[in-house]
């Protein structure tokens, strides 16, 4: 499927080679992407971003190869693979890191990371233990990342008090009338109103640092390497902001260590799997532990917690504003999400001591 558009997107990298093969690759839902393999054996990734979401590629771009950069010097430090530790984003003719058709269509290209495949859940204890190492060793060697210059690609991407407020609005416009149908829970989010701002006042009190985070810590953001099983990269890196470690650690959590599926409408079988939940606490902190503050270890566990009861805010306000943001397959799915993710909430609130037990025991464990 080498298309005109494709070719001159790719011969503004400036390659060698030409091009003998295009997959599209559709496991991601926001940005075109396809897989170009070349005559002399190289193949990249090409991607063509969805500029309705990225309206500002040149803020977009600058945070991702100013991390990448960052993260491949930092790799070299410490004697590990760069060309699979980190991607490697490959500048235009021009030096530029995007290109820009005469469409207005925006492209970007990067090395494609061989022998390496996604999960989408946890096949074992130790998947998620090592897409914890993972995530935790990009938040520590990011560290000393300046955050404050990275540009916010999405505002308020996890700013829980304004989802709040939008849910709020939602609630009472009700344009579509179904909060009657969802009063339980519109009751469930108005009950845990405090919760909201908790980690955004420590924030406002100078207790909790701001980070350079991934954002969307799904267990699917990791590679891990076809030989070894060992989780090796980070991608999907357009959410890169300013952010908390907490949001990191607990969106992980909050996709990958839920007994169910993010859509099961049986909530008998919807819960925090703690043994995923210790496997991950333990391999993040075996990298992190010392680069986080005490407020920071003490928060992860809540971070859980707050990232799921975000993600079903999320959920219900687009059911109540009729299913305009995520995509649905049929009229009820955007309520069973929101349902789904209250009861991991409930469960976590059950559960709490335990979680923060599991973190204080791998922070002694690391902590030098």
């Amino acid at each position: 499927m080498l298309t005109n558009e494709i070719k001159v997107a790719f011969e503004a990298f400036g390659k060698d080679g030409n091009i003998i093969s295009v997959n599209q690759i559709t496991a991601g839902l926001i940005n075109a992407t396809y897989l170009i393999e070349t005559d002399i054996k190289e193949k990249y990734i090409l991607q063509k971003i969805n500029s309705f979401v990225f309206k500002n590629p040149d803020g977009l771009m600058k945070n991702i190869v100013g991390v990448t950069k960052h993260l491949s010097e930092k790799i070299k430090e410490y004697g590990g693979d760069y060309k699979r530790e980190t991607l490697n984003f490959q500048p235009c003719n021009d030096g530029n890191y995007y290109f820009t058709d005469e469409n207005g269509g925006v492209w970007r290209m990067y090395i494609y990371v061989d022998e390496a495949r996604t999960y989408n859940k946890p096949e074992s204890s130790d998947t998620f233990r090592s897409a914890g190492c993972t995530f935790g060793r990009f938040m520590k060697l990011l560290a000393d990342y300046p955050a404050d210059t990275l540009f916010e690609t999405i505002a308020n991407f996890h700013n829980t008090p304004a989802r709040y407020e939008n849910f709020l609005k939602a609630a009472e416009a009700d344009i579509k009338g179904r909060k009657a149908v969802c009063q339980d829970a519109i009751d469930f989010v108005n009950a845990r109103k405090d919760d909201t701002h908790r980690l955004t006042d420590l924030i406002k009190e100078g207790k909790l640092p701001l980070r350079v985070t991934h954002n969307d810590t799904k267990l699917n953001n990791v590679l891990f390497d076809l030989a070894t099983d060992k989780s090796i990269c980070v991608i999907d890196l357009d959410t890169i902001m300013p952010g908390l470690s907490m949001y990191d650690f607990g969106d992980s959590i909050r996709s990958g260590a839920n007994k169910a599926k993010e859509d099961e409408d049986d909530l008998s079988k919807i819960g925090i799997d703690l043994e995923l939940f210790e496997a991950y606490a333990d391999g993040y902190l075996s990298e992190t532990a010392d680069s986080l503050t005490d407020t920071e270890l003490e928060n992860l566990a809540f971070g859980a917690k707050l990232m799921t009861f975000e993600c079903g805010m999320r959920f219900l306000t687009d059911y109540l504003e009729g299913d305009v943001y995520f995509r649905t397959t049929h009229p009820e799915h955007n309520i069973v999400r929101a349902r789904n993710q209250f009861k991991l909430v409930a469960d976590m609130e059950e559960h709490m001591d335990e979680m923060n037990a599991i973190v204080m025991k791998y922070k002694e464990k690391y902590k030098k």
